[in-house]
C-alpha cells in the first residue's frame, strides 16, 4: 500500500521504496507450441533479470512448476538465491515443499513463512499464518468434499 502512495494502516511503519515492481505467474502453455511451459518461464525470469536493479521486488506465484518438484525447486532455489544477494526482495507462493523448506531451514531473520490456516478438524479459515512449511497442500481435503 505504501509503494501505491497510499495510507498504511499501522500505528507505525517504515520501509524503504522499490526501484521496480516484476511479476512471474504461471501462464498458459504456448498456443503456437513455439516452445513449452517450463522454457516459456524461463525465457520470462531471463527477461525480468535483465532489467532488475537493487531494492526491486519480484512477485512469484506457483513458479517453476512446469516441472518435476526437485528439478523445479532447485531452479526456483538458485534463482531467489542469486535475487537475495542483489538484494532483490521476493515474494513466492508455492506448494514446492522442497523449495520452501530449503530456505526455512536457513532460518534467515529477514525470512517470513505463511500458509493457509488449516485447523485440526480439516475446517479451512482462508487466514494466513505464519508457520514452517509443509509437505501437503491437503489436496485429500479437495478430493473427499468432491468424490467423498
Amino acid at each position: 500500500m505504501m509503494q501505491c502512495g497510499m495510507f498504511v494502516p499501522a500505528k507505525s511503519f517504515h520501509a524503504n521504496v522499490c526501484t521496480d515492481l516484476f511479476t512471474h505467474y504461471r501462464r498458459e502453455e504456448d498456443a503456437t507450441m513455439t516452445s513449452g511451459k517450463f522454457d516459456e518461464e524461463l525465457s520470462r525470469m531471463s527477461n525480468i533479470v535483465d532489467k532488475l536493479s537493487p531494492n526491486s521486488i519480484v512477485l512469484f506465484n506457483e513458479s517453476f512448476a512446469a516441472t518435476n518438484e526437485r528439478e523445479g525447486s532447485e531452479i526456483a532455489r538458485q534463482i531467489v538465491s542469486a535475487l537475495l544477494e542483489k538484494r532483490v526482495k521476493v515474494f513466492f507462493v508455492t506448494h514446492q515443499y522442497e523449495f520452501a523448506h530449503s530456505f526455512y531451514d536457513q532460518k534467515m531473520a529477514q525470512a517470513i513463512y505463511l500458509r493457509a490456516e488449516r485447523r485440526d478438524d480439516g475446517v479451512r479459515t482462508f487466514k494466513l499464518i505464519e508457520g514452517e512449511p509443509l509437505e501437503t497442500s491437503y489436496g485429500k481435503d479437495l478430493y473427499d468434499r468432491i468424490f467423498g
